[in-house]
This record gives structure tokens, sequence and C-alpha cells, in this order.
């Protein structure tokens, strides 16, 4: 989520963090700092010139409100005119409509499966329709013949046309209370941007720990895990909040993007920031969208975690502080900056604090506000009043004090797209489990462990690594949610495995690998898109810590976990 992370590479998603009203970290052009999601993974194409602009101005203050989403306008009549010449003389319109070999294998691959491959006896014709359905939803978020709002809401219609699902049925995942929590939480990020208020929060630890390069990298990792239960969204983060300090700093030392001195500092900070953000991620439950949605889709399984909020903090806490800790160090090690020492880094961060003045009203508001969402989110249980809730108890709070106007929201598009596509993702997936899809497959995966012989520690090892290695074939971590989440989970309570511990474990995997590559999460686009990290820097460093993070919570996660009961 994110990262959903909450933006994925099948999205099309829109972020900027400039304004001619707000002080910019770099010079910009008039367009807006954006990251849209190609329909297909070119993912190379992230490091184009029209989405982040090196050059480097004063380390300033990001001080002025400001809104994310903004018409490109032309300066004056003259631009608009070359504009307009440009347009019409454009030889080679970009083609519309979806992408005909995607399509094509999206659509086979369901064709085949309802009508070439031999329904089980135990599964009915209507559950094998909509496995065929689901199956093609699936295979066109990965491949993307069309934008994955798109394509979710045509498989939604296939289902209705083909009355696999009654229009109600198809559509009762859209009053899911998590899916709007998830689409408030996108609110949340925005006036944490618009605000500038983690901007300022993160300028202060840089100022208290930035003296050394290895002292920097770990003031940028704090303060992500300090604001990420406040800011649910990885992309938001990186993009929004860290880049911007990352690539401010980084030019001050003379490290450039796409230039051998990336290596002096940028290159380093940037990839302990992607990979530490992977375990931030996974300490809080609302650090990023596909947490929630993991809960969720667990709860349906009839996995329940009582005082969710509490009990995720306290499995995640031990293994994620020390993987956090230890990111920023094993970095330094393999993957090591030249620059060691950065004095003027505090200074710059004194500098910056100063520009941007005392606390404005609109942080102490937007302080205020998380304060009271994240202690409903937190003791929300005991008082009766849901998530779901309490973020809407703080958004309507943000409204109504002018932090964040109904403009804000209306052109927040990542939310209303992941409205759209998530709902129809946890309902198919909802429906799979109802007509007895998934205990037909959990079933048939049991019987097979059984008949190797293992027990449930083994099941519970192999299948947790298959989950995780899976998303080097996805794009997307809540894509990757909605179309495996439920079956491993089954397929490791048909094995034995603790219910819990399999769904807190399938969930914490999700957040850990959005950091092996460069199209795994939202904020993998935005890290590496800044040009700081060649590419097989990403997957060799990737995997690395993919194998150092399962290490750590593969261990320490182990004895904490019986330590708390979980097995």
């Amino acid at each position: 989520m994110e990262s959903l992370s909450f933006h994925s590479f099948s999205t099309t998603t829109s972020f900027s963090v400039s304004t001619p009203s707000r002080t910019s970290l770099f010079q910009r052009s008039p367009k807006p700092f954006s990251k849209s999601s190609p329909p297909t993974p070119s993912l190379p194409a992230l490091r184009s010139p029209s989405i982040f602009f090196p050059r480097p101005v004063l380390f300033s203050a990001l001080r002025t409100p400001f809104k994310t989403h903004f018409p490109v306008r032309a300066s004056s009549e003259n631009s608009d005119a070359s504009t307009i010449e440009t347009a019409t003389a454009s030889p080679n319109p970009p083609p519309q409509g979806a992408k005909i070999v995607p399509l094509i294998i999206s659509l086979a691959i369901g064709v085949a499966v309802r009508f070439f491959v031999p329904k089980p006896v135990e599964v009915t014709p209507q559950a094998w329709q909509l496995l065929a359905i689901f199956l093609s939803t699936i295979a066109g978020l990965v491949l993307s013949p069309l934008p994955v709002g798109a394509w979710a809401f045509i498989g939604l219609t296939t289902s209705v046309v083909t009355r696999t699902l009654s229009f109600s049925t198809a559509f009762s995942a859209f009053t899911n209370e998590v899916i709007w929590l998830i689409v408030i939480s996108f609110f949340f990020a925005r006036g944490f941007v618009k605000t500038g208020l983690g901007d300022r929060i993160a300028t202060y630890f840089v100022k208290w720990l930035g003296k050394s390069t290895l002292g920097l990298s770990y003031g940028l990792t704090i303060s992500e895990a300090f604001i990420a239960p406040a800011m649910p969204s990885t992309t938001a983060r990186a993009g929004g909040v860290f880049l911007p300090i990352i690539s401010s700093l980084s030019l001050s030392a003379g490290s450039k993007p796409g230039d051998p001195s990336s290596k002096k500092l940028g290159s380093y900070l940037v990839q302990s920031q992607f990979q530490s953000a992977a375990n931030s991620s996974a300490l809080f439950l609302t650090a990023a969208a596909q947490n929630l949605l993991c809960l969720k889709l667990a709860e349906e399984l009839g996995v329940i975690v009582s005082n969710p909020w509490i009990y995720w903090f306290k499995a995640a806490s031990l293994p994620a502080i020390i993987a956090l800790l230890a990111t920023p160090l094993i970095l330094y090690k393999l993957y090591p900056p030249e620059t060691k020492d950065t004095p003027d880094a505090p200074a710059i961060a004194t500098k910056k604090l100063m520009h941007m003045g005392p606390v404005t009203r609109s942080e102490w508001v937007m302080v205020g506000t998380m304060v009271l969402a994240v202690s409903l989110w937190v003791f929300g249980d005991a008082v009766g009043i849901p998530s779901v809730v309490a973020a809407m108890i703080g958004l309507s709070l943000l409204l109504l004090l002018g932090v964040l106007d109904w403009d804000d929201c209306l052109s927040e598009k990542s939310a209303w797209d992941t409205l759209a596509w998530f709902a129809v993702l946890v309902g198919m997936a909802g429906q799979l489990t109802n007509l007895g899809i998934v205990t037909w497959m959990s079933n048939s995966v049991a019987s097979l462990i059984q008949s190797l012989s293992l027990s449930w520690p083994a099941a519970f090892g192999l299948l947790q690594a298959a989950y995780f290695f899976i998303h080097y074939l996805f794009a997307s971590q809540t894509g990757h949610v909605g179309a495996l989440y439920s079956a491993f989970l089954a397929m490791q309570i048909a094995a034995g495995v603790p219910g819990v511990l399999a769904a807190l474990a399938l969930a914490y995997n999700t957040n850990l690998f959005g950091s092996i590559t460069h199209y795994s999460s939202g904020q993998a686009a935005v890290y590496f898109g800044a040009g700081y990290i060649d590419l097989p820097d990403v997957f060799k460093m990737g995997f690395v810590m993919a194998v150092c993070n399962a290490i750590i919570w593969g261990v320490v996660g182990t004895f904490w976990w019986k330590f708390l009961g979980l097995y």
C-alpha cells in the first residue's frame, strides 16, 4: 500500500512536492514532482529528467502550505502557443486503450482455467468460474494491459455480466472499513507534506545526529520510524520528506546523481533509507496500507488479532528495532560512502530550521490530530471506537480547521484509485473464501505437506520464503497481498501453523520485500528514480538485506514470539 506501499507500478499516481510558493530543495521546471507509474514495468524510465531535476540550491525550508497536485500552466502566451504547436505537431500520438499482448495473456489465463483445466469435484461451477476471473484479474495486475484500477473494474464487470456474482455481492467490499481507513490514511500523509511537519521533524534529527555520514543515516532512519505510525504511506514519506532532504545534503557535499560523485554520500544515504523504510513500515500497524489489508484478510479466514495496534507493535518491536539499528551499519560496511564525515550537515539543518521559523498553527493542528488519531487507534477497542472512525474524526478535524480542504482530498487520485481496485480484489478474495476455493487449495497443499512429512515449523519456513521471493514477479505490495495473502495464510493454517503467527509473519514479510528491487514498491520507484543508485546495486543490496532481515526476523522473532506466546 503505499509501501502500499500504497503506490504500485500497476497504478497511476501523482505526487508532487514543489510549488512556486514553497522554497524547493531542487531547481525545478514548472512541472510538478510526479511519479507516474507506467502501465508496464518499463522501470529504467524512472530516471528520466522529467521526474527529478538535480540542479542544486541551498538546503532550505519547505515552508508554505501547498497542494501536491497542480495542472501544468504555461508562464506566458508564447509558451502556450509553443506548447499547442508542439502538441499538434506530434506525428505519433501515444496509443490508446489496452496493450494487446498483456491483454491476450491475461485473458488467456482465465479462459484456460475456466474451459480447459478440469474442475475439481469439491468445487462448484460458480466458484471455479470466479477463480478464473480472479486469476485473469491478477494476471492483469502483474502484466498491466490497463491501469490496475481500470482492469479491476473490468474484472468486476465480468463477474456481474457472467452472473458469477450478483451486483450487491460484487460491490459489497466498497463498504469495507479497512479500505476506507487506507483511503483516509492517504489524506493524513498529504497533511504531513502540505504543512511541512514531516520535513521539520526529519530536519531536527539531521541537526542532532548528522555530524558523520553514519550518524546522518541513523538520524534519517529514526525520524522515519518516528513519523511512520501517523504518516501511513511509504511513498509519501520517501517523496515528500526524506528524498528531498537526502538530495539536498548530497548535493551540498558535491555528490551528484548519475555521476561518479554519487558514491561520495548520496548513494549510501538513499540505499540506507530505502532499506530501512521496510522495517519502519513493519514496526507499526498504521505505517503502511498493506498492513491493515493483511489483518482484514486474516479476519475473513477466522484469524482475529485482538487489540491489533498494540499486538502488532508488540510482536514487531524487537526484531524491527534491531533491524532498523543494524541496517545503516551493515550498509556502511558493505556499501560504504566515500565521505565519512558530514560536519556541515547540522549547520545546514539549523539554517533550514531558522528559515522555517516557528511551528505554524497548521503544524500544531496536525500534531494534535495525529496524537488523537494514534491514541484512538491504540485504545479505541477499550472505548468502543473502531480504527476507521478514529481516522474519520481526525480527517474531519483537519477539514474543519483548514489544514486540508476538500480539493486536497479530491485531487488525491491514488486514494480513490486504491478504493476502486482494493475493493474489487478484497471482494473477490472474500467470495473465493465463501465459495470454498481457498479451503480446497489449502487442503490440497496440506495433503502435499503431510505426504512430505513436514512439521509445521518446516512448512511455516518454506511457505514464508515462497511468499517473500514470489514478490520478484510483482510491482505492488498491495497487489501481492490481494493476490496471495489469503491463499498462503490458509495453506499455513492447514499445515498446523498457529493462525496469528502465520498472519503476522506474512504481514511483516509484505513490508520487508518492498525494498528488494527497483519496482517492488512505491518508495522503490522514488528512491531509484533519484539517480543515486545503479540498477545492479539495487538488486545486489536488496538481496543482501533480504537475507539479513530474514536472519534478524527469523532468529530474534522466533524467540520473541515464543516469549509472547504466539506459538
